[in-house]
């Protein structure tokens, strides 16, 4: 007898449909086959559906047993279809008596020896998948059913073990499908942050800096010795980006349900993220990839922030590979069968110490480097990265008096609300460009078009390019750095005084720095 049943795979941030059919009997010797190019995962299915079946005290047939993944050429990986295979067995072995249900529900869970579903990956894309394509619901384990019941008009099954799947599909029980009010969930939980820039100690030039780049979507580096408080201040950077838009947290939460980074019975990723990977990290491990490409650490800081500390302590070739997403903003992983993209809009925060020891420059410690040292440790860092980094800040120690101060300085939210009011600016600026959103996402054609400068304005500029000795890139990059500063002041026209507070933001360009 045929049986089928319906599951997903997930390629990149998106689902297909796989239909698994399962023959019991028929001529040959009893033994499980399993077709349609499985990886090992899959293949070590069998052990497994066969010990859950027994555990649940339902019978595997003792004959010859084949499952048909197909479509064919499209390669099945993980453990996710251990449920669909193990009731397409029961179906196919008259051990479910009614299958008309089969055809409603996309059936993914990983089965456990004593027949309990452990969760799987990627629930969010497969359920949007399941909805385009006119499935009535999607049975998974209960772990998943939050995160897939964000889609709406589609049923949702958490179920925690084989039985209750079998006994769901014959209509001797019923589960009540997951419910989650996914705008209500969003609009109370955007609010809850752990940091805040109140906080943060003196630093008002690093706080009006980062004021900057949030309210441009820039990149930025902080530079300066240890203790200073570049971690700090980086790790307050969401609190004073915009809040997600909804569409902005799905896209967000379908990249971390397909990393498998989602918590337990979670739904939305509501705070931006920030992701701060060890300096040990690999350049598959950051930008995404694998025989099974995964998403990396840009891709899991996408809508979000991506902080590099310690920067010239990365590989180099880790850093060379976030040029080309940096520009465009995803990133595309091939491999000889399959090509998949994923998003990586993220903004970049790094910090670095000047110098191997920390003090160069200190006001109060001598830098013990020998001669030639530091510029060696700042060349760690290549041209080409830094021309995409828009914000150089030089960051000094704290003094005692301000460590000691009573006096309140601004919080996330007072900085936050000016960052939106320079955001909506740009919104309307860009309303006729469809995805584009800050003036840090700028081409170089919109710069011109959108930019213009006064003649006393291109004067500065042009001293600046020869005494700094900057790139074409670098140019581009401070007119974007004076629209967002000229944004928060409110005014229409970039002024000298917006462009000259921009050219001091590149201070790694300047010649022969830290000789």
């Amino acid at each position: 007898m045929l049986a089928k049943t319906f599951a997903s795979a997930v390629y990149g941030v998106d689902a297909a449909t796989i239909t698994i059919e399962v023959n019991v009997g028929g001529e040959g010797k009893m033994n499980y086959i399993v077709v349609g190019l499985p990886d090992n995962a899959v293949r070590e299915a069998i052990p497994r559906i066969e010990t859950a079946v027994k555990q649940t005290r339902y019978r595997m047939p003792r004959a010859r047993v084949v499952f048909n993944l197909s479509p064919a050429d499209i390669r099945k990986e993980g453990t996710g279809y251990d449920l669909p295979m193990a009731i397409g067995v029961l179906a196919s072995s008259g051990q479910i008596l009614n299958t008309d249900k089969l055809k409603d529900y996309i059936i993914m869970g990983e089965l456990s020896l004593d027949g309990s579903l452990l969760p799987v990956r990627g629930a969010l894309p497969i359920a949007i998948q399941a909805r385009k394509e006119k499935f009535k619901g999607i049975i998974l384990p209960t772990q998943n059913a939050r995160e897939a019941a964000i889609v709406s008009d589609l049923q949702v099954i958490g179920a925690d073990n084989l039985r209750e799947v079998v006994e769901f599909i014959d209509g001797k029980i019923w589960i009540e499908p997951t419910f989650v009010d996914t705008r209500e969930e969003f609009a109370n939980n955007q609010q809850k942050n752990e940091y805040d820039f109140a906080d943060v100690k003196g630093q008002e030039n690093i706080k009006r800096s980062l004021e900057i780049a949030a309210a441009g979507g820039h990149n930025v580096i902080l530079i300066g010795p240890p203790g200073a408080g570049k971690t700090m201040l980086a790790k307050r950077m969401p609190t004073i980006l915009p809040p997600l838009s909804l569409h902005e947290a799905l896209e967000t939460t379908k990249i971390h349900s397909v990393a498998g980074k989602l918590s337990k019975n979670s739904s939305l990723i509501y705070q931006r993220p920030f992701r701060a990977p060890h300096h040990t990290v690999s350049d598959v491990a950051l930008v995404g990839g694998g025989s099974n490409p995964q998403p990396g650490e840009i891709s899991l800081a996408h809508n979000g922030v991506l902080f590099l500390d310690e920067l010239p302590e990365f590989k180099r070739t880790v850093l060379e590979v976030m040029r080309q997403p940096m520009e465009e903003r995803r990133v595309t992983i091939s491999r000889s069968k399959l090509s998949v993209t994923y998003p990586a809009s993220f903004m970049l925060v790094a910090s670095m110490n000047p110098c191997p020891c920390g003090y160069f420059n200190h006001p109060e410690k001598e830098c013990v480097c020998a001669p030639g040292v530091v510029q060696k440790y700042l060349n760690k860092i290549s041209g080409p990265l830094l021309d995409r980094i828009d914000l150089h800040v030089e960051v000094t120690p704290v003094s005692f008096n301000e460590l000691s101060s009573e006096k309140r300085t601004d919080n996330s939210t007072a900085i936050r609300e000016r960052v939106l009011r320079a955001r909506e600016i740009q919104a309307k600026r860009f309303e006729s460009k469809p995805g584009l959103y800050s003036n840090a996402q700028m081409e170089a054609q919109l710069v011109q078009e959108i930019c213009k400068i006064t003649d006393a304005g291109k004067n500065l500029l042009s001293r600046a390019m020869q005494k700094l000795q900057l790139s074409a890139r670098a140019y581009d990059r401070i007119i974007k750095v004076s629209r967002t500063i000229a944004d928060l002041a409110g005014s229409e026209e970039i002024k000298t005084e917006h462009l000259a507070e921009a050219i001091q933001f590149r201070s790694l360009d300047r010649e022969n720095w830290g000789a």
